[in-house]
């Protein structure tokens, strides 16, 4: 029930978000598109993981997609409550970002120390939240880890 909970709200939030508070423009790369990168690349492992979950690249909400290619967080719903608390440690901050970690910390207390502990793998990373990943797609998947710390 509590995971209905969170899908719902994305659901009802996703397009006012994606049309009135991102800025970004669209990538305009449909996920078959990504696996014509090298098999080592961010672009890649991208393509593999939106079709391993069966998922379409969202327009100017490419980077979410990222955030769980680059930390290896899974797409359950404590799994993304957890990559919010991850994000929050590398220093992103938003609105919708708040939203999720105070409606995930109320909705799944026993998860906690799941979420601590992204909070401070987040903080051990060198920040890269902001990054332009789109310029980033034919960087090895390695190179950007090590680079920036990320476990």
């Amino acid at each position: 029930m509590r995971a209905l909970i969170l899908e719902t709200l994305y659901e009802w939030s996703k397009v006012p978000y994606q049309k009135f508070w991102k800025r970004t423009d669209p990538w305009n790369i449909s996920a078959s598109d990504f696996l014509k990168y090298p098999v080592n690349s961010l672009g890649f492992q991208l393509g593999c993981f939106l079709l391993k979950h069966s998922f379409e690249i969202q327009p100017k909400l490419e980077n979410h997609d990222v955030y769980h290619v680059l930390t290896g967080t899974g797409i359950s719903v404590p799994e993304e409550v957890s990559m919010q608390y991850y994000l929050m440690g590398n220093g992103k901050r938003s609105l919708y970002l708040y939203a999720v970690i105070a409606l995930g910390t109320v909705l799944y207390p026993d998860e906690f120390g799941r979420f601590r502990k992204s909070y401070q793998r987040g903080r051990s990373a060198l920040t890269f939240h902001q990054l332009d990943f789109l310029k980033l797609l034919k960087q090895p998947m390695d190179t950007l880890k090590t680079a920036f710390l990320i476990q």
